[in-house]
């Protein structure tokens, strides 16, 4: 069999994908396919991707960049690494060398509000800026990883050691946030590179970034330019290209929703392992031996801002649902007299009837809505919106939670340990707790900075946790120490 590069397209041309499925070429992509270019299918939904010449060229760079340099990392001490956090932490601190970064990110939310985006995490703020510098010094002070032992078997004249070692090259798909950028670099701890690929809103920002504090501090440190490459495109196709690059040894995509599994079946069909962010949102399963005043405080403090593990679902107990409809409500309140005044809770007309008078708010609008779907994730930047339901007991608040949910974070209201154990063994979620929605971050969380939150939507994670940080992306070698020179099978 002949193979050959596929340098154009026909239309009607059949493509064969899943290995009994075909989708045929659309006249729009068979002119627009070109020499160099790459296609590639979302096998899921039988979606045929264009990659560009120059967007996969601009990939395939930056990735053999990192290549280049992770096989020089091995030679490079956790001193050395250090060097370069300290380095980059102390240029975004120095007013003169952040100039241009601010500059640049001023641009990226001006475009961005002309296009009507969101701005919210776009804009590099004070509070960023130090955050951002804190995070990369907070690496300093977490032992190195590398080169541990982790384990050890013991036989007759040899041992066997289980040794922590740098993993390779690290691809990110990371949204328009200018901290990820800092974020991405904490897989330099392990020993690894990174190559990443942001959201078009923050390009200008990352390229202003790289050019002003990371390549001079990698230049500082003595690390070779290539530890951490920016893919320069603001193409979509430019995260396929990158995910499609069988050289990277993980591939994470941050954010939310269908591009996030697209991404991900792009690198699980060449092979390489993913850490994956589904879709948003933490459910709230209030039992009726809830204690009101948690209630209440739990559901205030789990709406301050809109990020992925803010509470989304609160599921009551029918046979309390009266009395905690009104503790529910006063946190709303709370929250939304926080932001900006005002709140939407949405509930099904059978639950509304259940309920019976639903509180009288000034800040709260109640949506009587029977078409809204449990699986959907609210997105607000200054209105806390969540949906509110009603199961008959902790069994079936967890099946509807295994079933509509994203399988992120659960919280569980109660004061009676049964329900605690009945949810944890039940609940197919990878973050529970007993309180408040937003303690799953990694750095919050774990004292690390986190490169990643992994939700079950896509399956279980095998031998980890859903906080992805930089001193746990590693590979585990085995090492014979021989004492008895006559060992033999």
């Amino acid at each position: 069999m002949r193979l050959e590069r596929l340098e154009r397209l026909e239309t009607g041309q059949p493509v064969v994908f899943g290995g009994d499925r075909v989708v045929t070429v659309p006249p729009a992509l068979a002119a627009a396919f070109g020499p160099g270019d790459a296609l590639l299918v979302d096998e899921r939904t039988g979606e045929l991707l264009h990659v560009p010449s120059a967007v996969r060229e601009a990939a395939t760079s930056a990735v053999t960049a990192a290549v280049d340099a992770a096989m020089l990392l091995g030679a490079v001490d956790d001193a050395t690494v250090d060097r370069f956090f300290l380095a980059f932490a102390a240029r975004l601190e120095d007013d003169a060398t952040f100039a241009p970064v601010a500059a640049a990110n001023a641009r990226d939310v001006a475009t961005a509000r002309e296009r009507g985006r969101s701005t919210t995490r776009l804009v590099l703020s004070a509070r960023m800026r130090t955050d951002m510098a804190e995070g990369l010094r907070g690496w300093t002070a977490i032992g190195p990883s590398r080169g541990t032992v982790s384990g050890q078997v013991s036989h007759d004249g040899w041992e066997l050691e289980l040794v922590r070692d740098r993993l390779g090259v690290v691809a990110f798909v990371f949204e328009g946030r200018p901290n990820v950028v800092a974020d991405a670099c904490g897989v330099l701890r392990g020993g690894n590179t990174v190559v990443f690929r942001i959201g078009s809103d923050a390009l200008g920002t990352a390229e202003a970034l790289m050019a002003h504090a990371v390549a001079p501090a990698l230049a500082e440190a003595g690390l070779p330019a290539g530890s951490v490459s920016l893919v320069r495109s603001s193409e979509r196709a430019a995260g396929w290209a990158l995910f499609a690059d069988d050289r990277i040894a993980l591939a994470v995509a941050r954010g939310s929703g269908a591009a996030v599994e697209q991404l991900g079946g792009i690198a699980r069909r060449r092979g390489t392992p993913v850490s994956l962010h589904g879709t948003g949102g933490a459910w709230m399963l209030v039992t009726s031996a809830a204690d009101p005043e948690r209630l209440r405080a739990t559901v205030r403090h789990s709406l301050d801002r809109k990020v992925c593990n803010t509470v989304n679902v609160v599921v009551l107990s029918r046979a309390t649902a009266t009395r905690d409809i009104l503790e529910l409500a006063q946190g709303v309140t709370d929250a939304a007299h926080r932001n900006n005044g005002r709140a939407i809770v949405h509930v099904s007309s059978a639950d509304r009837d259940r309920l019976g008078s639903l509180p009288d708010s000034a800040v709260v609008e109640w949506m009587i809505d029977d078409s809204v779907d449990l699986s959907h994730e609210w997105e607000w930047d200054y209105v806390p919106e969540l949906s509110v339901c009603l199961a008959e007991d902790v069994a079936e608040a967890v099946e509807m939670f295994n079933r509509y949910s994203p399988q992120f974070v659960l919280s569980v209201i109660s004061s009676q340990e049964s329900d605690h154990d009945l949810a944890w063994t039940r609940a197919n979620a990878p973050f529970v707790a007993d309180g408040f929605s937003r303690w799953v971050d990694g750095q919050y969380a774990l004292d690390r900075p986190e490169l990643g939150l992994a939700n079950w939507q896509y399956g279980r994670l095998l031998a980890r946790g859903g906080v992805l940080s930089g001193d746990g992306v590693h590979t585990l070698r085995l090492r014979v120490l021989q004492r008895d020179i006559e060992l033999r099978r």
